[in-house]
């Protein structure tokens, strides 16, 4: 029976909010007896205002945090809906356990609570009384409340992501392991020192290079940086490998110096807004959404993206001290990664749709005059993969003809569907200048 008791207790919504009410109402009747206590004197009147406008106050206060509790429980109702129809029902547990929600939702209450008690306390006939203290600490309890509500319009929009659940049920996961599997702390630690590992889990979001050169150079070592940018990282993988004598390097110290976060970010991680503009691209083409025009707009970014990198020179991912010896040595996305990132996953979903067949094939022959000779092979490799995606996927030749012709619109301005109304040579004027002009077609 206790250990039902104790189980239902932990997996409860409502035990830590009940504990936080009947927190409010034991810090009234505290105050309350320390008021009359000093005769209502405690607190000069300076600062409280009259009995009057101490009770429109701690009416306004209790009507607020009411209104914010609602507000609360309802945004955990909507996100409740989301987890259960776009992941699995199964997270809805881990969602409604999690005790940050809970002392909101506390907090709230036991603002409600106290104000209401405080109230009745004050007497606006003849002089009046004002419980000087109890209103300070009702303020108190307001101004946490609205900080309380910052916090937890933050964190529920870090919730409703998808890595944000993921995350709350993994570092769940996590403490189960922990608590069923505990560490053996009498086990020798026999780790390899050639080896930097991890000290908690999370997407590689910053390095900090110079700090990271410096390191080495005291050390007398060089450290090459096992994850690549955006790369997630296990507890205790591998973070730097090291090349040389490890023995004058603090290994904790500079495991600190990658910032691990829960998910990827645009600061240093330049790959990461293609990887979103494809996976909008990859999601409006899937069913049931198929919206292949807001596909071609996520393509007119990728293609303008990767026509600013077709001629720049991409780093080396070897950083130097200062008298030229290398110290840090860090993975880096290619010319080719950039390519296969931008197009592999859209060209396997979109081959059905000439609209976005079209778009890619502009792109590609525009960025093919555009690169330089050594970066047109993963162009060229892109062409011939689309190519054959649509020859599979047609079986009349004209269809075929029809989705592999590049179409900066993706269907409007091809050469097959825009050119001179009279399909021939056309004499115009411009700036005075006349002229002749074909057709594209």
């Amino acid at each position: 029976m206790k250990f039902r008791l104790a189980r239902s207790v932990r997996s409860s919504l409502w035990l830590v909010p009940l504990l936080c009410v009947l927190g409010g109402v034991a810090l009234a009747i505290s105050t309350l007896a320390i008021d009359r206590r000093y005769d209502h004197d405690l607190v000069p009147r300076s600062l409280t205002g009259g009995p009057s406008s101490v009770q429109t106050m701690l009416s306004t206060i209790a009507m607020s945090t009411l209104t914010l509790a609602t507000l609360v429980l309802t945004v955990l109702t909507v996100a409740v809906q989301l987890a259960m129809g776009q992941f699995s029902p199964r997270i809805v547990a881990a969602l409604l356990n999690d005790r940050r929600n809970q002392l909101v939702i506390g907090l709230f209450g036991a603002t409600f609570v106290y104000a209401l008690l405080v109230l009745r306390e004050v007497d606006d006939q003849g002089d009046g009384v004002v419980p000087g203290l109890s209103v300070i600490v009702a303020v108190a309890l307001m101004l946490t409340s609205l900080a309380g509500l910052f916090l937890f319009v933050q964190h529920s929009g870090r919730l409703l992501r998808a890595s944000g659940l993921i995350d709350l049920v993994g570092e769940n996961t996590r403490k189960q392991f922990d608590r069923l599997y505990p560490v053996d702390r009498k086990t020798p630690d026999d780790r390899d020192r050639r080896v930097v590992v991890a000290p908690e889990p999370g997407a590689v979001v910053e390095i900090a290079k110079e700090r990271l050169v410096s390191a080495a150079r005291d050390a007398g070592c060089v450290l090459e940086l096992v994850p690549a940018m955006g790369d997630f990282v296990p507890a205790g993988a591998p973070l730097f490998r090291v090349h040389g004598d490890p023995v004058g390097l603090d290994a904790v110290s500079v495991a600190k110096l990658v910032v691990l976060r829960s998910e990827r970010t645009h600061a240093d991680d330049a790959a990461y807004g293609f990887r979103k503009l494809v996976d909008v691209a990859v999601r409006s083409v899937a069913e049931p959404f198929e919206d292949p025009t807001t596909c071609v707009q996520a393509v007119d970014r990728l293609h303008d993206g990767l026509r600013q990198l077709a001629a720049r020179r991409f780093p080396s991912g070897r950083h130097c001290d200062e008298h030229g010896r290398v110290r840090l040595v860090v993975r880096t996305i290619t010319w080719d990664g950039y390519v296969r990132l931008a197009f592999d996953e859209i060209r396997l979903a979109s081959a059905g749709s000439p609209q976005v067949t079209r778009r890619m094939m502009a792109a590609l022959e525009d960025l093919k005059a555009v690169a330089p000779p050594d970066r047109q092979p993963p162009l060229d490799r892109q062409l011939r993969l689309l190519t054959a995606a649509v020859e599979r996927h047609y079986e009349d030749e004209e269809d075929v003809r029809a989705a592999l012709m590049a179409d900066a619109q993706g269907i409007g301005s091809g050469q097959d569907l825009a050119g001179l109304e009279d399909g021939g040579w056309q004499e115009y004027e411009a700036g005075g200048v006349r002229s002749r002009r074909a057709p594209l077609a």
